[in-house]
């Protein structure tokens, strides 16, 4: 690690930003860690998070250094992982206390997973300016603590109707690459669909799981290729990552991974996928029409992500349980192919979608920082 003295001598502020584990945590903290970094002269910004979780390989990808501390999940009931944890807590605690002292941090900002609750008490001690980015409609405990211990709350999705911690919240929208936040999508699409070798005229259904992929979902399509076919429809098939399914169709193209979806998204006319977080915001922002089946485990956080954009009406959404091919072949002859219906479905998409996220959680933070206070940001104003 560099000093705190020679930190300070080429920058005028340092911000933590913590966010551990997967995509929808990680992604959007880059989002904010770019646009601060181009935004305002004299920031630098290091990240927070564990040797195991996707940020490992992120984070220094990206550009930004990677401070570490152990993954401590909080016990859930009464076992040796339990009596295990306030030592493993306080230790990790104690880290993130000593990284905010060394770096000279001005400001914390978590975006969820294990790594954010020290962060956020460390922060409290040190008596600094603590943010939070909220990504799913129904929040973690990790950020509940944060909201509890005072940090400004930003959400991807709108909060008013919700009680307790982030009832106040400010609703920005997702963080996202600007390669995705400011997509063309009719402008990039002849490219986008010669990079996958579709043909460039043909409806395209777009198919994906995300980078784990479904499995669920690939065994739907696979029964529904050639339906879709006869109806004219190409397929673009993104089955995750070591989820290739051997089936083929003469207008059907599948890849396990995408790097760089913004391709993905300007070649479909439609898109079929889980609703995570980050998806959701992603096809809102785009304005790409799509069917959400929601993960049918967990708290049922991905059916209320959703449930906004299918209100609106840029979306629709069926249970996992109740997906069908034949479902899945209506509905997309019923969405995609109806010109009429899909336009609708594309402008109310747009309307729901916020595609500048990053820059206002960046000039959030930024504003809380007398260094940066000042400056009038690179791209527009506050």
């Amino acid at each position: 690690m560099t000093s705190t003295a020679s930190t300070k001598a080429r920058n005028n502020a340092t911000v933590l930003v913590a966010g551990a584990g997967s995509a929808g945590h990680v992604s959007p903290m880059l989002a904010v860690a770019r646009a601060l970094t181009e935004r305002y002269e004299g920031v630098r910004v290091v990240a927070l998070g564990t040797e195991v979780g996707l940020e490992a390989d992120l984070v220094p990808a990206a550009g930004f250094e990677l401070l570490t501390i152990d993954k401590v999940p909080f016990p859930r009931r009464p076992n040796a992982a339990a009596l295990r944890f306030p030592r493993e807590f306080g230790r990790g605690l104690g880290d993130v206390r000593r990284f905010i002292r060394h770096e000279d941090v001005d400001a914390v900002a978590g975006f969820g997973g294990y790594v954010c609750p020290p962060a956020y008490i460390a922060g409290k001690h040190a008596r600094i300016p603590l943010f939070i980015h909220e990504a799913n409609k129904r929040p973690g405990m990790a950020n509940r603590l944060g909201a509890r211990l005072g940090a400004r709350v930003m959400t991807a999705f709108d909060m008013s109707e919700t009680s307790g911690p982030l009832a106040k919240s400010e609703w920005v929208g997702m963080p996202m690459r600007p390669e995705i936040a400011h997509l063309d999508r009719e402008a990039r699409r002849a490219a986008a669909r010669e990079s996958f070798g579709l043909d460039p005229d043909m409806p395209t259904l777009l198919v994906t799981g995300g980078s784990l992929g479904a499995q669920r979902l690939n065994e739907i399509l696979s029964s529904a290729i050639v339906p879709l076919e006869g109806l004219g429809v190409q397929i673009l098939h993104v089955t995750g990552k070591g989820k290739k399914i051997p089936v083929s169709g003469k207008h059907y193209v599948q890849v396990e991974y995408v790097n760089g979806m913004e391709d993905a998204y300007a070649a479909a006319d439609f898109a079929v996928t889980r609703s995570g977080a980050g998806t959701v915001c992603e096809v809102a922002a785009v304005g790409l029409p799509a069917l959400f089946v929601p993960l049918p485990i967990g708290n049922g956080e991905q059916a209320l992500n959703g449930a906004d954009m299918v209100e609106a009406g840029g979306a629709r959404m069926i249970k996992d349980a109740l997906l069908t091919p034949e479902l899945l072949i209506e509905t997309v002859a019923e969405c995609m192919l109806d010109t009429e219906v899909r336009t609708r479905m594309e402008h109310a998409a747009l309307a729901l979608g916020k595609r500048d996220a990053a820059e206002k959680v960046a000039d959030r933070i930024a504003a809380s920082i007398p260094a940066l206070a000042t400056q009038r940001p690179k791209g527009g104003t506050r």
